[in-house]
């Protein structure tokens, strides 16, 4: 059975905190190639799993979602009435989306989502949260003000749209669909997709254009 070493556990935490430099892009590269020297993961092992939240997950599953609700009224119907369900047609489903539901944007409403006690997040289709959705002043200001934090994300509403907040929580997160800009009427699932932003599908990004795409 393998034994505990208390000092040899020590010497490597000292080691860790006495040679991380400042930066933390350059604080990751480091606790990385400790993890590998030590054998604790695989080069081949991060690659994967960064390709997959990068490239193939990240907030492009998301948007694929979005722009089938746009395309198709059924599906959008089956979305807004059971998100968990609706996105297993496209294989998405998982964990972080066992408990999902979809709200729409519309000429007089705005969706905003938030999770005021940790940072639930639907990342098997929007991919890692932002930092900022993490920070302990977006949690709290969101529900309090959140007409002004968005105003600081270049979303200015008029009086006339209203705002709701939806609070995420480990049982329950929530997806926008954005509204679909004008101009995109003859557009395939593809091209709308990638007009799609991440913020767009948190709530704080509005106005999509179609010249994004």
């Amino acid at each position: 059975m393998p034994s505990f070493d208390s000092e040899k556990a020590a010497e490597l935490h000292r080691e860790l905190h006495t040679h991380l430099p400042s930066d933390p892009a350059l604080r990751v590269k480091t606790l990385e190639s400790l993890a590998v020297e030590r054998g604790l993961v695989s080069p081949d092992g991060l690659d994967a799993w960064i390709e997959a939240y990068s490239e193939h997950v990240g907030p492009k599953r998301g948007a694929q979602v979005v722009a089938r609700s746009w395309t198709d009224p059924e599906f959008r119907q089956r979305l807004l009435a059971d998100a968990s369900q609706a996105i297993k047609e496209f294989g998405f489903e998982g964990s972080a989306t066992g408990h999902l539901k979809a709200v729409e944007n519309t000429e007089t409403e705005h969706n905003l989502i938030v999770c005021t006690l940790c940072s639930c997040y639907p990342f098997s289709i929007l991919g890692l949260s932002p930092a900022w959705y993490k920070s302990v002043e977006y949690r709290a200001r969101a529900v309090r003000e959140p007409r002004k934090v968005l105003a600081e994300f270049g979303v200015d509403l008029p009086d006339s749209v209203g705002v709701r907040v939806w609070d995420s929580t480990a049982e329950l997160r929530y997806l926008v669909i954005p509204q679909r800009p004008a101009g995109t009427e003859d557009w395939n699932e593809d091209r709308l997709a990638a007009i799609v932003s991440r913020n767009s599908m948190i709530g704080t990004d509005r106005d999509l254009r179609a010249e994004a795409g």
